[in-house]
């Protein structure tokens, strides 16, 4: 409505609704009805700031020599455009009139940018390039007890499914949607539950704590898949709108929208899981047969008795097979990968 201002001032096509901004879909508004707000600018300029270091540290690897697969850069750069596209886009906007719109923002913000950013592996870049300090504090947290707390299997399926369930089919949905700030907090709270389901999902970085194998990540993926379903079916026929600002028209939509995006997520996710089993088979394979080889040849060329090694955990084991190199603190203030 001409004249009128919502939360980000005046605007063509939108409503004033005290604390949250209603956008009519029309094609201009589509293309333009960009959110520039404080929060939105802050997340931009984070997404740019974690792209630019992503790049450097991938320059850094060029000049010593190694090379940084190329899909894994395309991949996590892809994962940073869906966050800004969650919070930024006419996306953003248009969720406060269309349920579908919030459904697309939520299946960005979980589904999408969470396993691209995780299949960047911006734990191994990081350890690759990173100073020493940095190193070992990047290792003690992922080694502490409140990372695998909060990354424990059960913690991670309350905070990826039991906040989806909680906030589309119960009032939360419409006391967040009246109060952005609250919507924007649940947002990247839906974020970061969605980073710690799909991080050991499909992300090459080796996972410290609740190591989960091949077949059982695809079981993971295919009974998810089915909760997702549920709760789309349970919109689908739902006899009252998700939230005072969505007819129940659009919460149908939005509901069947979850409902159809769970298949493609599932032959998505697969996809890459099996591909990483596949690979990891014939690392595996072929490590083993070079360390044979190489014990083989040190035994021939030395009498004296070997020394033992410690075992490895099955973590630095896995780290071994992808990399090369097991990462180790040598000291308080050193470490080494």
């Amino acid at each position: 409505m001409p004249g009128m201002t919502g939360m980000n001032g005046s605007s063509p096509g939108g409503i004033d609704m005290g604390a949250m901004r209603m956008v009519r879909f029309t094609f201009h508004n589509a293309l333009t009805a960009w959110n520039f707000s404080v929060f939105t600018v802050v997340v931009l300029a984070a997404l740019v700031a974690i792209g630019v270091w992503y790049l450097r540290a991938e320059w850094s690897l060029a000049v010593r020599g190694r090379r940084w697969p190329g899909g894994r850069r395309f991949a996590f750069l892809g994962g940073l455009v869906a966050v800004d596209l969650a919070f930024q886009s006419p996306v953003a906007d248009l969720a406060g009139t269309y349920f579908q719109a919030h459904i697309v923002q939520h299946l960005l913000l979980m589904v999408v940018a969470p396993p691209l950013l995780a299949l960047g592996a911006p734990s191994t870049l990081l350890l690759q390039t990173a100073s020493r300090t940095t190193k070992t504090r990047w290792l003690r947290i992922l080694r502490s007890w409140p990372f695998a707390a909060i990354s424990h299997p059960i913690t991670v399926w309350f905070l990826y499914y039991g906040a989806m369930f909680v906030f589309f089919l119960t009032p939360l949905i419409n006391v967040a949607m009246w109060h952005m700030d609250l919507m924007d907090v649940v947002n990247v709270m839906f974020l970061l539950g969605g980073l710690l389901f799909w991080w050991p999902m499909v992300g090459l970085d080796p996972i410290v704590h609740w190591k989960m194998n091949y077949p059982f990540r695809m079981l993971n993926i295919l009974f998810g898949t089915g909760m997702e379903a549920f709760l789309g079916v349970a919109l689908l026929n739902n006899a009252h709108p998700a939230a005072s600002m969505y007819t129940l028209s659009s919460t149908h939509a939005g509901g069947a929208l979850l409902w159809v995006s769970t298949e493609l997520v599932t032959v998505g996710a697969f996809l890459p899981i099996y591909l990483q089993w596949a690979r990891s088979e014939d690392r595996i394979a072929r490590r083993a047969d070079r360390t044979a080889i190489a014990v083989a040849v040190a035994s021939s060329e030395d009498s004296s008795p070997p020394v033992r090694p410690r075992a490895l955990t099955p973590w630095e084991a896995e780290w071994l097979a992808r990399t090369g190199a097991v990462p180790s603190v040598q000291s308080p203030g050193q470490s080494s990968v």
